[in-house]
């Protein structure tokens, strides 16, 4: 993948959150306040500021907590599309650049991951 860091994935982002990679983000000094939501379902998601991810840097088109950003976001934008099945997200301008093995690889990842997140939502409710 060749992220061109246009910030289009980090607009108005839903993403999904484990409790690892809230544990990670806290470490970094951040307080669940800042960056965390939890909806009605259980689910926890990062929090959106001024239509962008809390994370997302503005002025340097790039992650603020690259090297900890959440699970998902190191797979995007390979998704889980319920009708459909793993898939790429087409408002991923860089969409062409992911190879085959990869989206499979990430699709494994995904697959995993949302298993993780059923699990924590279902313990939260």
């Amino acid at each position: 993948m060749h992220c061109s860091h246009c910030g289009i994935c980090c607009t108005e982002t839903e993403m999904l959150l484990t409790i690892e990679d809230i544990k990670r983000i806290e470490k970094r000094g951040f307080h669940k306040k800042y960056f965390l939501k939890i909806d009605k379902e259980g689910y926890a998601q990062l929090k959106n500021r001024n239509g962008y991810c809390a994370f997302y840097d503005l002025e340097k088109h790039s992650c603020s907590i690259y090297l900890d950003r959440p699970s998902g976001c190191g797979v995007y934008p390979v998704i889980l599309d319920e009708a459909v099945g793993i898939i790429i997200d087409d408002i991923c301008p860089q969409k062409m650049t992911i190879t085959l093995e990869e989206q499979k690889e990430k699709g494994k990842t995904v697959i995993r991951l949302l298993e993780v997140i059923d699990a924590e939502a279902k313990d939260r409710c």
